[in-house]
């Protein structure tokens, strides 16, 4: 019996130590849940500080105000802020025509990411696919500010759109919605085509090929057997496009000539007006907007496919 209770030594080995370190590894091994709960207290205070934190101060600072004479900051609550973003003509204009070129960019890159991510996951080899993955991917991998600038060069008149559609007659958008909408989808294509890969991979092709043994065309295969299964993928992939066009700014600066989003609206407060509470009222109008929009995605269970 008192060989059962006594751990076994090697001989020749010598025994660990009894160090408050190895008492902890012991402690730590058998306690799965405190390990884990270690392991994710420094990301979810990282996240709680830098999210949760950031998103309460920017609705308290909407109900403060600035003063008029000195330029100060009031931390007096009222009400004024949300009142004018809610009733002001100027920003129901810019929502609305913020939210309609959110729209667009998510609709141009969904119709156009899905016979790329069909053709990615169904159709080409696996080693067509990896290349075309590293192709996808690549735009990511240059800045922002490049990217941006290049559409610029090419939208503006005398650039490369005016050289190829002049002799057919056409000339280039220029500055101004369209070049914002064209810019905006070309940014953000790479993070619609992934999610929709991702989906059509999980389609089974004894499902397509039921389909067609069963005499259904192309587009009635599409519509009956892959959408339903791929639909929520397409609004994960939608949240993607949608959200960094509500809140983009730099874009607009660049190729917007003179339109404004809310994303331009903020920064002007922020910047030159200096009016912070203000920026905070109008910052909140994407950020309902967004809630909304994923309480919609959350029911269709696209969220999942993130």
């Amino acid at each position: 019996m008192s060989s059962a209770a006594t751990p076994h030594v090697t001989p020749g080995v010598p025994r660990p130590r009894d160090t408050p370190a190895r008492r902890i590894s012991v402690f730590l091994s058998q306690h799965a849940r405190v390990r884990l709960g270690l392991l994710l207290t420094a990301p979810l205070f990282w996240l709680g500080l830098v999210y949760v934190v950031a998103l309460a101060a920017l609705l308290i600072t909407a109900f403060w105000t600035v003063d008029s004479f000195t330029g100060q900051v009031r931390t007096e609550f009222t009400l004024d802020n949300i009142i004018t973003v809610v009733t002001g003509s100027l920003y129901q204009t810019v929502t609305l025509r913020t939210v309609g070129v959110a729209l667009l960019v998510t609709i141009i890159d969904i119709v156009i990411a899905l016979p790329v991510a069909f053709f990615m996951a169904k159709v080409a080899s696996p080693r067509l696919q990896r290349i075309l993955v590293i192709a996808v991917l690549m735009p990511l991998w240059a800045s922002y500010l490049v990217k941006a600038y290049a559409w610029r060069s090419v939208l503006a008149q005398g650039g490369v759109v005016d050289w190829i559609t002049a002799p057919f007659g056409g000339s280039s958008p220029g500055y101004g919605l369209p070049a914002v909408v064209i810019t905006l989808s070309y940014l953000w294509l790479p993070y619609v085509i992934l999610p929709i890969y991702a989906g059509l991979e999980r389609v089974p092709d004894s499902l397509l090929e039921a389909s067609s043994d069963l005499g259904a065309k192309t587009w009635r295969t599409m519509g009956s057997v892959v959408m339903p299964i791929l639909w929520p993928s397409i609004i994960a992939a939608s949240i993607f496009s949608f959200s960094l066009s509500l809140g983009d700014y730099i874009t607009v600066n660049i190729v917007g000539g003179a339109n404004q989003l809310l994303g331009n609206l903020v920064y002007t407060n922020v910047g030159a007006a200096n009016n912070l509470p203000l920026a905070s009222a109008i910052a909140l109008i994407p950020v309902a907007i967004m809630i909304v929009y994923l309480t919609a995605a959350r029911r269709s269970g696209a969220l999942e496919n993130l």
